[in-house]
């Protein structure tokens, strides 16, 4: 129950970062969606490790298994299962972890509420995890594109170093021009400095994914406890690391009177629309038709190259050094997760909202 996500489209998923492999089952799927193998793959291929000297070292090519739910090119509403199997596991490294708790790691809560745990490379609270969620969001925009709608998410901030601007400023087509995936080819350079030279500290550091989606229409989300913004939020704080939710002009609209920061309805030729898009795209929870926006904040990686005092499992105070191949920033490998679970969001709330009316 607690490994899946959804409700009408449900992506169940399953597997450890050393374990076998990852993969998950998607049970709601709208039969008919043309299934494009290559653009799954390249999904795949955006989150993978290895893909450039910002991120982990470990070598894995990620090619998914589809299982069940697609014939002849094409889904048939019937479960659709798949798999990723893993290739390159250096289960060693973590010998020196097993009975020593990670400083901000899922360790110690695992240990107690379980009683026992996957000192591999954290097991389930990995996120090698996320592999199951890219390929589930893959197809999900396989079936949001046949509706018209795109999701696209950027790198805006890594430490200090950020975007000016908002979305509508930057070309988002050019993110993966570069291996930080920020539109921003001159701000990309700077980021790329500032994590290969945090990576060489032996340390890490956090920063700002922003997403955005085109195309959705009005009416998707409910009033009360199923708001389309809280749902983008569950989704994106079940993100690893993902530490804050800010949609619309967020924060910022603290500087603002109401009478500056309503979003003014207009006739536009026969149909209504905004002068301005400070909501979000949502308002009363509900999809308004605008670009829905948002900025997900993600914590500097807890694994850290440097010793660091914490305890073992019996309470004794020791020190601990990680060894491995591991991220010092999150954000470049985090925009196609963001984009994934968005997808899912946005085709469940469709489904969704498709059986609240005749």
């Amino acid at each position: 129950m607690f490994n899946s996500f959804g409700n009408i489209l449900r992506l169940t998923s399953f597997g450890e970062s050393h374990g076998k492999g990852v993969g998950g089952v998607i049970d709601g799927f709208p039969a008919g969606v043309e299934i494009d193998m290559e653009f799954i793959q390249q999904e795949l291929n955006r989150r993978r490790p290895g893909q450039s000297a910002i991120t982990t070292a470990r070598k894995e090519p990620d090619e998914v298994e589809l299982l069940s739910g697609v014939f002849e090119g094409k889904t048939t509403g019937c479960p659709i299962g798949f798999i990723v199997w893993n290739q390159n596991q250096h289960s060693n490294d973590y010998n020196n972890l097993k009975d020593i708790y990670r400083p901000s790691h899922a360790d110690y809560t695992y240990a107690v509420k379980y009683g026992v745990r996957d000192h591999r490379g954290g097991g389930r609270s990995s996120a090698r995890e996320t592999t199951s969620r890219v390929v589930a969001g893959a197809l999900a925009k396989l079936a949001l594109k046949q509706l018209g709608i795109k999701i696209t998410a950027y790198t805006a901030q890594v430490g200090e170093i950020k975007l000016e601007k908002d979305y509508t400023a930057y070309d988002l087509s050019t993110i993966e021009e570069n291996p930080v995936r920020c539109p921003d080819q001159e701000k990309a350079k700077e980021m790329q400095e500032l994590i290969y030279q945090t990576k060489g500290e032996g340390d890490t550091i956090g920063g700002i994914v922003t997403c955005v989606i085109k195309g959705c229409p009005v009416g998707l989300g409910q009033p009360v406890y199923n708001k389309l913004h809280a749902a983008l939020a569950n989704a994106m704080m079940s993100i690893n690391a993902a530490k804050a939710f800010e949609y619309g002009i967020g924060y910022k609209g603290i500087h603002q009177k109401g009478s500056q920061q309503n979003d003014i309805f207009f006739n536009d030729n026969g149909t209504i629309n905004t002068h301005t898009n400070n909501s979000g795209g949502i308002q009363g929870g509900i999809s308004n038709g605008q670009d829905i926006y948002f900025n997900v904040l993600f914590k500097p990686v807890a694994t850290v190259l440097m010793e660091q005092p914490t305890v073992n499992a019996d309470g004794t105070d020791t020190t601990i050094k990680a060894r491995g191949r591991h991220d010092p920033c999150v954000l470049p490998r985090a925009v196609p997760i963001v984009e994934a679970m968005s997808a899912l969001t946005i085709l469940d709330y469709y489904l969704l909202d498709k059986a609240t009316r005749l």
